[in-house]
């Protein structure tokens, strides 16, 4: 055949992939990957890493530049993806249009590479795809123009629908049938972290089955002090949200329709609608928005066409979801639990006092996130609360021997365990080992129960966080956690303590550090957990939950390890 821009080669395939040789290099011995070969193109392309492959026709087919002569002939192009020299986690499309006198040699070449690719059952073909076109600048759109062609060469059918207001992509999919649902591969939402968000609450409120954690009245008194915090043990299961109240929030009100997952199984009828988890159900997100948190984590790149092109491909990552269940909105409010639902972040304090304020100035675009954040460090506010979560035995051992050192100091200590730390990647150890046991109830929760530890810390707190996730952003490179995973089935809860302006500008200054130490400070508690409750005392700030505003002075969170699957294959190192 001839390749377009390199001359005539000879082509060759099997099960794994396409290969092509220049025929002068074949025939005077050449090695064709040296310097002195006459196709400088890449000479083999693996089918997990080809999308397309299109009869185009009659037309020109060009030799080699310095060749400069051109042929007419039939033509088909093959598709693929290769990674960006510069950024390893960034994929480019890349295109091979190859020539043939004989159309029906090209017809035959076209579908031998689709009918390998169809093969692949992880690759979607059906889509439901969600636009915010008011995501970050404004160019939800703009952005879903740019990758729309990808999916159409791939011939992923798409079913696109642009917001018109706030809220209602949660109500497209919180109405949306369970037949319908399961005509689809997955679901796409082009825009921000908040976006994202709306998408899996309008999903997971109505279909995750799976009981409460307890609620802070439901832990006993503090029974023991071992120094670090106070013990406390629960003698309640998790809750059951059969008997929750309803929410004015549209956002919430879908919880009240939860049951317990053991009683989702009881029937073959039951086993017929959509739940969660759901192995052949993923999600998708294609960067539009502000921070872009989530899909710097799952892909490494905030690109929009990575994003596009990992979809195509079908890959397919595991992803930690927290359950949020507020107890009591204020100090007198009714005891009823509302759910939300979080894929990388809660916060509260100085989290949620920069959403708060930014919402005075969504004409900036982005940079009111900038100004609010500055106008609230200044401010400096302090909240009292009281946080207590479950001891998890790697952290008990790291916390007995960080007192065993006797005389070293804080500094020393966080630089053994930075060492010891393992940042998520591609094909990740930990996110693929398996749970070695889960809860009854619900496969992805980590197990908890009566028997269970809970610490408890009480204070000022400049803020509470819990990172699902490492939350790296353009701001952050490492993130809040550099070493939170995208699968463990862990939160890591973050309480910062009251301290000087000058020490809280420091921390905030590490956060913003590639391989700073953001945790390495006396006023900051760094704990792995997979549940934690919160209650609030005296004047309050507001819970950040994936950068959506949630009212709260009484509220627990529990982790879902690998609840839903991403259409992502992890950050490459």
């Amino acid at each position: 055949m001839f390749l377009d821009g390199d001359g005539e080669v000879i082509v060759t395939q099997n099960c794994a992939k396409l290969s092509w040789k220049s025929v002068e290099s074949v025939l005077n011995g050449q090695d064709p990957s040296s310097c002195f070969s006459v196709s400088k193109s890449e000479t083999t392309l693996y089918f997990s890493d080809i999308y397309s492959a299109e009869f185009v026709d009659w037309g020109l087919v060009r030799e080699a530049a310095f060749l400069g002569q051109s042929f007419e002939m039939y033509r088909f192009t093959v598709r693929g993806v290769q990674k960006s020299k510069t950024q390893p986690s960034v994929l480019v499309p890349s295109s091979y249009t190859f020539g043939h006198k004989d159309s029906q040699t090209c017809q035959m070449w076209v579908n031998r590479i689709n009918d390998l690719l169809k093969m692949d059952a992880e690759r979607p073909k059906n889509l439901l795809v969600l636009v915010n076109p008011k995501s970050g600048k404004g160019l939800g759109c703009k952005v879903w123009e740019t990758v729309a062609l990808t999916f159409s060469q791939a011939k992923v059918k798409t079913k696109v629908t642009v917001t018109e207001r706030a809220g209602q992509a949660l109500d497209i999919m919180s109405s949306i049938t369970s037949r319908e649902l399961r005509s689809y591969d997955g679901v796409v939402a082009v825009g921000g972290d908040g976006f994202f968000n709306e998408i899996l609450n309008g999903l997971l409120l109505s279909r995750h089955k799976c009981s409460y954690p307890p609620s802070p009245t439901e832990l006993n008194h503090p029974v023991e002090n071992n120094g670090s915090g106070l013990v406390l043990e629960t003698n309640v299961d998790i809750r059951d949200p059969s008997d929750s109240g309803e929410d004015d929030s549209p956002l919430l009100k879908q919880s009240t329709n939860l049951r317990t997952g053991e009683d989702s199984c009881q029937t073959a009828a039951e086993d017929l609608k959509f739940s969660f988890p759901n192995e052949k159900f993923r999600f998708g997100l294609i960067p539009a928005g502000s921070t872009d948190a989530i899909v710097i984590c799952t892909t490494g790149a905030r690109d929009a066409m990575t994003s596009a092109l990992q979809i195509v491909l079908g890959k397919s990552v595991c992803l930690d979801i927290a359950q949020v269940v507020r107890w009591k909105k204020t100090s007198i409010s009714k005891d009823e639990p509302s759910v939300r639902y979080a894929a990388s972040f809660a916060g509260y304090g100085f989290y949620g006092d920069v959403i708060t304020e930014s919402e005075k100035y969504r004409w900036m675009g982005p940079k009111r996130y900038d100004y609010a954040g500055t106008k609230v460090f200044l401010s400096h506010r302090s909240y009292e609360a009281e946080v207590a979560y479950v001891e998890v035995e790697s952290e008990k051992k790291n916390t007995g021997l960080e007192k065993a050192s006797g005389g070293w100091t804080k500094g020393l200590w966080s630089l053994l365990k930075k060492s010891e730390r393992v940042a998520c990647r591609a094909n990740c150890n930990i996110c693929k080992t398996k749970a070695g046991h889960t809860s009854a109830k619900c496969p992805s929760l980590q197990p908890y129960s009566k028997d269970s530890r809970w610490l408890k810390s009480k204070g000022n707190f400049l803020s509470v966080g819990a990172a699902v996730i490492s939350c790296r952003n353009e701001k952050a490179p490492d993130g809040l956690v550099a070493d939170a995973h995208l699968s463990d089935g862990f939160l890591h809860l973050i309480l910062i303590k009251d301290c000087p302006h000058a020490c809280y500008l420091c921390h905030l200054l590490q956060l913003a550090k590639k391989d700073g130490n953001p945790l390495d400070f006396e006023f900051v508690e760094h704990h792995k957990t997979p549940a934690f409750t919160f209650t609030s005392f005296g004047k309050e700030s507001v819970w950040n939950v994936d950068g959506e505003l949630f009212q709260a002075h009484q509220l627990s969170a529990q982790v879902f390890r690998g609840l839903i699957n991403l259409f992502a294959s992890g950050p490459e190192a």
